[in-house]
């Protein structure tokens, strides 16, 4: 098991979906952030899991909602302790991370835009910004080694996002800087593995010696 991993990375879900107004609530958009239990390809560099219950204990204090990880601008929705007066309800399951966000369409012209888009499915991503405490590598030697998201330290924000798969399935289009991360991720934990089987090559034959120096003495 590798040790925790402090980088901060992207990972996008298809599933995101707008609720029409009623007398008791506004414009809503909700849906699941963070699936468990899903293989994905990240960027063609490995396999993803994230395992179930990796969100308990997490950091979800403060958690805003934007746009293609626009963090500069007004979040569009807000979850501050998750209570009852924050304008995004967030909730971990068996599933995973559902959220659930009300629009000010008057008042924001990109809530308004937002909300229009996921009614049309014009926009279907959700993504979201994190560290994590604890991960597994596996199959580091292979063409796609696998990476197994055990514990989740905070989650930053969430952002809705369009974009476009390639052909085959769980591929993701991701950016040329969020790639980078990705890749030095792996690098990391190859390099660590790499250390690992040294140190234990070198623990071999070290007591490889001894014993031959024991022997020689008896």
């Amino acid at each position: 098991m590798t040790k925790p991993n402090k980088v901060l990375r992207f990972h996008e879900i298809q599933e995101f979906r707008a609720l029409e107004p009623t007398e008791e609530s506004g414009h809503i958009v909700e849906g699941y952030a963070i699936i468990y239990e899903e293989r994905t390809n990240v960027g063609g560099w490995f396999m993803e899991i994230i395992k179930r219950g990796a969100l308990d204990g997490a950091d979800l204090k403060d958690v805003p909602l934007f746009i293609h990880h626009q963090d500069r601008k007004i979040p569009l929705a807000r979850s501050r302790n998750n209570n009852g007066n924050s304008t995004m309800q967030l909730t971990v399951d068996n599933k995973g991370l559902h959220f659930r966000a009300e629009l000010d369409v008057e008042n924001n012209s990109e809530a308004k835009a937002l909300y229009s888009a996921v009614k049309r499915e014009d926009i279907t991503g959700m993504s979201f910004a994190f560290r994590t405490s604890e991960e597994n590598w596996s199959d580091l030697d292979e063409e796609l080694p696998t990476r197994e998201i055990i514990k989740y330290e905070k989650i930053y924000e969430i952002s809705a996002l369009y974009s476009p798969q390639y052909d085959g399935a769980n591929i993701n289009a991701r950016d040329e800087s969020l790639d980078s991360e990705d890749k030095a991720a792996l690098d990391n934990a190859k390099s660590e593995s790499l250390d690992n089987d040294q140190n234990e090559k070198d623990l071999e034959l070290r007591k490889a010696i001894e014993m031959e120096l024991i022997n020689s003495v008896n």
